[in-house]
């Protein structure tokens, strides 16, 4: 039988790769994504990602409108390889254009930040539906844009004097959270689909193996296909 071209490729890489890929692709989700609002501070926007990929979350979505995203990899160690990045920078309104974009997935506009009718992290509802997590920086906060779009407003509780956490501890806490009451919540499908896992480990053997390009050209000249 003709193999794919992603059984194709994966022959070349080693064993202990190939069976780490299939254990952490086993956990990734999209039922939880992030999106990063103008955030300034490369190390904070690196910690979120690598964040993000500890927890197990395939989708960022990242706005830049004032500020371009630089990930610094001393500190995301490179986790932006793993993630699929999704950028909204060409609009005159580029959250506007992030959350229509997300809303159109099916996506409930969490906005992470106080609000009148807000909820607790502990109480959050994470089988309601898919969620996108809104994260803004820590000075100027989320623009109106979001907080006019957002379907539900998330705090953390806090008992101190500080009135907020650092952006990348924020997100820390919260996909904690978040993340392991998705993976307890009976029936919830919170897993990647089949063909959602064939694509993204497509593509992460496309940035493992060197010279991929060729392996796949030869692939298609002896099966023929385009």
């Amino acid at each position: 039988m003709q193999p794919t071209l992603l059984e194709y490729i994966t022959r070349y890489l080693t064993p202990n790769r190939l069976d780490l890929f299939n254990k952490v692709i086993d956990m990734r989700t999209k039922h939880l994504t992030v999106v990063l609002e103008d955030i300034f501070q490369p190390q904070n926007a690196s910690a979120v990602l690598r964040t993000c990929d500890c927890f197990g979350i395939q989708d960022v979505h990242i706005i830049e409108s004032r500020n371009e995203f630089q990930d610094n990899r001393e500190v995301s160690l490179g986790a932006s390889k793993w993630l699929t990045l999704n950028k909204y920078n060409e609009t005159e309104n580029n959250s506007l254009a992030a959350i229509k974009h997300l809303k159109k997935e099916g996506y409930r506009i969490v906005a992470t930040t106080p609000h009148t009718n807000d909820q607790e992290l502990q109480n959050f509802d994470i089988a309601k539906g898919k969620t996108a997590l809104v994260f803004g920086s820590e000075l100027p906060g989320l623009t109106d844009a979001i907080l006019n779009e957002a379907d539900e407003f998330l705090k953390i509780p806090m008992y101190g004097f500080t009135e907020s956490f650092n952006i990348s501890v924020s997100a820390a806490i919260t996909l904690h959270h978040l993340s392991l009451k998705m993976r307890e919540t009976e029936g919830l499908n919170w897993q990647l689909s089949q063909e959602e896992k064939d694509e993204l480990m497509l593509e992460w053997t496309r940035r493992t193996i060197k010279r991929c390009s060729s392996l796949e050209k030869r692939y298609f000249e002896e099966y023929g296909e385009s």
